[in-house]
């Protein structure tokens, strides 16, 4: 239980903490939430799939630490090195 625990509190503050700090705040501090998201045709729909990509590898390497790098048994994180 604890492993799934560890994974559940990782991916909490992985969503949260830069979901605030990079996306929230300067929406909020810049005022962007009142203008339109671009005035090109077309650019949208490309915006939305390059962040569905980076979000996809994101998430894949999240998962890959959580899920590979843990040890059940001592509960500590594998060294790198020798």
């Amino acid at each position: 239980m604890r492993t799934r625990q560890a994974i559940a509190g990782s991916a909490l503050f992985f969503i949260a903490a830069p979901g605030v700090v990079a996306g929230l705040l300067p929406w909020l501090l810049t005022d962007r939430y009142r203008l339109p998201w671009s005035t090109q045709p077309g650019l949208v729909p490309v915006g939305w799939v390059l962040i569905g990509v980076a979000a996809a590898l994101l998430l894949h390497a999240f998962a890959r630490f959580a899920l590979e790098w843990w040890v059940p048994r001592t509960g500590t994180e594998r060294t790198s090195g020798p």
